[in-house]
């Protein structure tokens, strides 16, 4: 797998985002069964640049916690087996799935996990794994669809060790 890991804004986390990151993007990948290589861009930045981000690509004038840019439009979330037709998914030159980008607000990380009583560490590898599941198709517009993913990032957290 190949993180593409990008930080900018001068808030420092507490925390060895670069490493924690791969490490939950791995699980998360492998708790979906993705069954390809895969290439994830991930950028980390503050409030005012993840705010400008939202009004551009969704419309919405306020800073937010994740944003998910997926390169993949699944028939069926996480269902990988219709991509082997689809040549333009993969990477020319490593074969990679590319999955897409993930932005996080490192403002966002901090408040959260104060507001919600646990660590950055958890707060930042709960958006991540949120972000997977969005990357390979998963989605929580409808109530069944928010259960499943709970459940899904409940489960990877835990295989991770990462509790509140």
């Amino acid at each position: 797998m190949t993180l593409n890991f990008e930080e900018e804004g001068g808030l420092t986390l507490p925390l060895e985002c670069e490493a924690l990151a791969y490490k939950v993007v791995e699980a998360a990948l492998d708790f979906t069964g993705c069954p390809y290589e895969a290439q994830v861009n991930l950028l980390l930045t503050a409030d005012e640049e993840i705010r400008q981000m939202n009004q551009e690509f969704r419309n919405v004038d306020r800073a937010t916690d994740v944003l998910s840019f997926p390169m993949v439009d699944y028939e069926k979330a996480g269902n990988f087996d219709f991509l082997e037709e689809h040549t333009e998914c993969f990477h020319p030159d490593t074969g990679e799935l590319l999955l897409g980008d993930i932005v996080i607000s490192k403002d966002k990380v901090l408040a959260q996990a104060a507001e919600y009583g646990h660590s950055p560490e958890r707060e930042f590898a709960f958006l991540i794994t949120h972000s997977v599941l969005h990357l390979t198709g998963y989605d929580h517009m409808e109530e069944k669809e928010r259960l499943l993913m709970e459940q899904m990032q409940r489960e990877i957290l835990d295989k991770l060790g990462i509790t509140r």
